[in-house]
């Protein structure tokens, strides 16, 4: 009986493996490069997962390795970059899963926003960016006003997102999107002012449980890169019941039935906004924290899920466990990476610190406005989140990522991160 996994995300494999394994599972991984998984994969005893290598880009390439899995029973797909082609491989092979266009739906910034305008979940709707079309400039300054987000529809990892304050910016905007490759379409939409957060939860037969939520804490403006989550945060009983219900009605506004989702919101002066849907377990560190701050491996409910069994965690009291925070680290230069110093100093640090490869040793980092650029993630935890917090920014802090320059012109075109 096997479960497969259409690629991962960086960290969680181990718990994925060990979920299977308790719900009398096999689980196999295919991707088109085992390394990325290297952190993982080292710490799984020998013989637990079996991995494929093959090219997941290629649809019908895949198809053709699932159709040699023994006893195929279920599929997951946890990642943004092969949400869509997974779960169109799992209508195709008759496997349990969402309706293959709600996660098509999800995966479209815009759409969702004007999908939850329309039964007034939100305040703002989506306009399309015609790029540098006559006329684009005057729409969205009518349509959107300012402040204004001018992003991908399928953006990821914070890329592509520009904050618009004044018109100067809107147009110095128009001009650097029109010089991307977006994954998706331009589009607009209202700037909500507020703190950041994301609701981590899960759905079954259309009910949404909210698991608990994570702060984010980004850079300042105009920059989105994100920088310390911490989870769970303690929102007032009355205020947690609430958002339980908001979030209820976002998910079942998109027609989502069953999963994970990480729903990132804008908690404004008028109420929470939604930011956007992410329709998989939060990434980075976030499956990680859940797990230790619930006390139960919650990567089994991912599995069930992909069985098309109900996860028990939708009815469970979990036992508990600390806090936790973490902090992305990120380079002061771009450059080639070549180590972190410090690490020495996080055994005589309090909250259990511990640092999470991202990046190998001469990886190259260009990027460093969003999550592109960060080499790894220092973890901690604590009694509460914000305690969490403090002991993990304090671990970071005696962390330094290490570049070393390009040579020559290289070096030039990428001093600008």
């Amino acid at each position: 009986m096997t479960v497969v996994c259409l690629e991962s995300l960086t960290f969680g494999l181990g718990h994925l493996v060990r979920a299977a394994d308790a719900l009398g599972e096999r689980l196999t991984l295919l991707t088109c490069d085992p390394s990325y998984y290297a952190f993982e994969l080292e710490r799984l005893p020998a013989g637990r997962l079996d991995v494929v290598e093959t090219d997941t880009f290629d649809v019908e390439r895949v198809a053709d390795v699932l159709k040699q899995v023994p006893d195929l029973r279920g599929l997951i797909g946890s990642t943004d970059t092969w949400m869509t082609v997974c779960a169109d491989l799992t209508a195709r092979f008759g496997l349990p899963g969402l309706d293959p266009a709600v996660l098509r739906l999800t995966r479209d910034k815009a759409a969702v926003r004007n999908r939850l305008h329309a039964l007034g979940l939100t305040r703002g709707r989506a306009v399309e960016a015609a790029g540098s079309a006559p006329g684009t400039r005057d729409l969205l300054l009518g349509e959107t006003g300012l402040p204004l987000i001018l992003k991908d529809t399928a953006g990821t990892g914070s890329q592509n997102v520009w904050l618009v304050r004044d018109e100067a910016e809107l147009d110095a905007a128009l001009a650097e999107a029109a010089g991307r490759a977006l994954r998706g379409r331009l589009f607009a939409e209202p700037y909500f002012s507020g703190p950041v957060y994301s609701a981590e939860t899960l759905t079954w037969a259309g009910r949404t449980r909210l698991l608990g939520v994570s702060s984010r804490l980004m850079s300042p403006e105009p920059r989105f890169r994100e920088e310390i989550t911490a989870f769970p945060v303690a929102f007032p009983e009355p205020r947690r019941a609430s958002l339980e219900r908001w979030l209820d009605e976002v998910l079942a506004a998109l027609g989502y039935t069953d999963r994970f989702a990480h729903v990132e919101f804008v908690l404004t002066a008028d109420g929470p906004e939604v930011v956007e849907v992410n329709p998989r377990i939060g990434g980075a560190l976030v499956g990680e924290g859940l797990c230790r701050a619930l006390g139960v491996n919650v990567y089994e409910a991912m599995v069930e899920a992909a069985l098309g069994r109900r996860p028990r965690l939708m009815d469970a009291g979990p036992p508990g466990g600390p806090a936790v925070a973490f902090v992305l680290g990120y380079p002061a230069e771009p450059g080639v990476f070549t180590g972190v110093a410090g690490l020495d100093r996080l055994a005589d640090m309090p909250g259990a610190p511990a640092w999470y490869p991202v990046k190998r040793t001469g990886d190259l980092i260009e990027h460093l406005d969003d999550s592109r650029g960060y080499a790894g993630i220092v973890y901690a935890e604590a009694e509460t989140a914000e305690l969490a917090t403090h002991r993990a920014v304090a671990a970071a802090g005696a962390l330094r990522v290490l570049t070393r320059p390009l040579p020559g012109p290289a070096a030039r075109k990428t001093s600008g991160g």
